[in-house]
């Protein structure tokens, strides 16, 4: 097991790993092959797992291979989801109560737990939160213990209204070396004591997240090799640029393939960038 930073999420006061893993996994996996990377997590000291309903069978793989070992690992899940949206043509969320109670009644399932630690609405703006009076459901599912915290996954301009209800345990946000939009924002989230959740934290890109591709392909025609230290990796160098960042308290990274999880611990056990490497990164991506 590897000796990782921890950092305190905000008011949750969860002692939870920097490096998060992220359980959207992109590639289909046999099921040995999941048994494999989600205990690998574990083993590896790893102790915050972020999931959904909208992740596939993602939920269920977790329930499956490690909610005996749930002592060992914060969990947070997601809500407003609407997992049947793609065979009957369905809006992708539904911002209602019943919606939101449904989908920790069927998390709950999936995951073989009693309460999930944190629950996280998945990317609602402020109108649908206040249309759907969903702040009141997530205290209520808190107060019957079916939640220990909720919070929101969102990005500006809502994030500044989410910030000033003062309501919301954590905030997951996009940031990286390549997506920095958020970096003040992300101080201010926890300098309200709210837990600060990042997503996007190796900027891989998808292929039709053109502002993100195109500084990708900005960094590499500069071909920054004097900025990394014993052979480390384009990828190390941006998760260490995230992590650079004092205010950030884990990054979900998720991957299939147990060699990038040992190269992103191992990026991260390297610790945060020295000062001139960052900012020479950030004059590059000017």
């Amino acid at each position: 097991m590897n000796n990782l930073p921890y950092a305190i999420l905000g008011r949750t006061n969860f002692k939870i790993t920097r490096l998060g893993y992220g359980a959207a996994h992109q590639r289909p996996m046999t099921l040995k092959q999941a048994d494999e990377i989600l205990n690998s997590v574990l083993d590896s000291g790893i102790n915050f797992i972020d999931t959904s309903p909208d992740y596939g069978n993602s939920e269920d793989l977790i329930g499956k291979f490690i909610s005996h070992r749930k002592k060992d690992f914060i969990l947070a899940s997601k809500c407003g989801c609407n997992p049947g949206r793609l065979s009957m043509k369905l809006p992708n969320h539904l911002w209602t109560s019943s919606q939101i109670i449904n989908n920790v009644e069927s998390s709950l399932k999936r995951l073989k737990i009693d309460a999930l630690d944190i629950l996280q609405m998945h990317n609602p703006s402020v109108d649908d939160c206040v249309s759907g009076n969903l702040v009141d459901t997530l205290q209520k599912l808190k107060q019957q213990g079916k939640i220990r915290y909720f919070g929101v996954s969102t990005m500006i301009p809502d994030l500044e209204t989410f910030l000033k209800w003062n309501v919301f345990d954590v905030f997951q946000v996009p940031y990286s070396a390549l997506e920095q939009e958020h970096e003040q924002w992300i101080t201010k989230i926890s300098k309200s004591n709210s837990g600060t959740i990042i997503r996007g934290g190796i900027a891989q890109g998808e292929p039709v997240d053109k502002p993100v591709s195109n500084l990708w392909q900005k960094l590499k025609k500069k071909n920054p090799t004097h900025l990394l230290e014993n052979n480390e990796t384009l990828s190390s160098l941006i998760l260490r640029f995230t992590l650079t960042h004092t205010n950030i308290h884990t990054t979900i990274v998720g991957t299939t393939n147990i060699q990038h999880l040992q190269e992103n611990i191992e990026a991260t056990m390297k610790g945060p960038l020295p000062k001139h490497i960052y900012q020479e990164i950030q004059k590059i991506l000017i």
